[in-house]
């Protein structure tokens, strides 16, 4: 199959012998996200996503939309390091190997709506990047006036510019234009510019205090989501062979082509910095074309849900109860076997599709911290 990994390193450039370019070594991981990456960011802010979330590997809930892992679990994992603690998390985290900005519903850009009108976290990117730099500067002085505890809970000051800076974040802000009512085609003329624009921004302001390493995933076929397609209705010619919404996946690549670019330019503006392009596109919309293939039984259809086609109601989510004659029971209840399913609860994916996207993209880790 087609390598997925397109960081734009030449054939050449991937197949180089450890002998020309040392393996990466990353002490930290400073993540910037939505729920793809967020491991109990929005749980923190807003509430704890309760069970069955994390039933898979957790045993109960562990901040993530997910029955278990997330792909940034398994990248820290594979570099050695901890489970990253959510910044907003104020109870049992350690932040000596990186912490964790992403929230659940965050957009790159600001949206002007709360997460009770929207559903859209109010920790946009902007804000990821706020609370990253105080972080930086705050912990360096605790660190170094306290001692003690604190020296072994914060990073060291080199971690900073020695670490990898993760990024999954935009398909909030192509979902809040689609829900708004805006076409597919205004929102890739008009808005997918300025989202990007304030990314690249984002990059640069990370560069400025040091960060050097950055990996950064596209987004993904959000034409392939239950949540997305369930919102509004659809004709049958909006549909591809495989179920999903094609103008709606067309969106995602032009956004996705757009951060391309912004990459190149990236490169070409930050003499210092290592910067990966990583496409999860195709990685997961592999997953919705050849599930089976891949040891899959369901692909479209959440494995933890309520009802319908898709086994999705926007009304009744993975987790809800009633109450009936004094006994609580689950109304959307998770399936059998989550490891046999790709979507998790029509948003998000399972611990086993996270699992075969991170081994689609991993072998660019290696290779991360060498500048293209």
């Amino acid at each position: 199959m087609k390598s997925i990994i397109s960081s734009l390193f030449t054939l050449s450039l991937l197949t180089l012998s450890s002998s020309t370019h040392a393996q990466c070594h990353f002490p930290a991981i400073f993540n910037f996200g939505d729920s793809n990456s967020d491991t109990g960011g929005l749980s923190a802010a807003f509430g704890q996503a309760g069970p069955p979330h994390g039933s898979s590997f957790f045993g109960s809930p562990a901040g993530r939309y997910c029955d278990g892992r997330l792909v940034i679990d398994f990248i820290a994992e594979s570099l050695g390091l901890p489970y990253l603690s959510a910044f907003l998390d104020s109870v049992g985290s350690n932040f000596s190997h990186g912490a964790n900005f992403a929230t659940a519903g965050s957009p790159i850009r600001a949206l002007n709506s709360t997460l009770r009108q929207s559903g859209f976290s109010p920790f946009s990117l902007d804000v990821q990047f706020v609370q990253f730099s105080n972080f930086h500067n705050r912990s360096q002085t605790v660190r170094s006036r306290a001692g003690g505890v604190y020296a072994t809970m914060l990073p060291e000051a080199d971690s900073f510019s020695q670490a990898l800076y993760t990024f999954d974040i935009g398909q909030n802000d192509l979902t809040a234009a689609y829900f708004a009512n805006k076409t597919v085609e205004q929102i890739g003329t008009t808005d997918v510019p300025e989202i990007i624009s304030q990314f690249k921004n984002t990059i640069t302001y990370i560069y400025a205090q040091g960060g050097r390493y950055f990996w950064i995933h596209n987004t993904g076929p959000i034409g392939c989501l239950a949540y997305v397609i369930e919102w509004f209705p659809l004709k049958a010619s909006d549909f591809d062979s495989h179920g999903c919404v094609s103008p709606l996946n067309h969106l995602a690549q032009q956004f996705n082509d757009a951060l391309k670019q912004a990459v190149i330019e990236l490169r070409a503006s930050l003499s210092e910095a290592a910067i990966t392009y990583v496409d999860v596109y195709s990685a997961k919309h592999e997953l919705f074309v050849h599930a089976q293939g891949h040891g899959f039984k369901r692909s479209l259809v959440s494995c933890c849900g309520h009802g319908g086609k898709y086994n999705y109601n926007k009304k009744i989510g993975c987790g809800t109860k009633v109450t009936v004659k004094g006994k609580e029971i689950y109304i959307g209840k998770p399936c059998d076997e989550p490891d046999k399913a790709v979507i998790w609860d029509g948003v998000h994916f399972t611990q086993a599709a996270n699992k075969f996207i991170f081994d689609k993209i991993a072998s660019g880790l290696s290779m991360a911290c060498h500048r293209q």
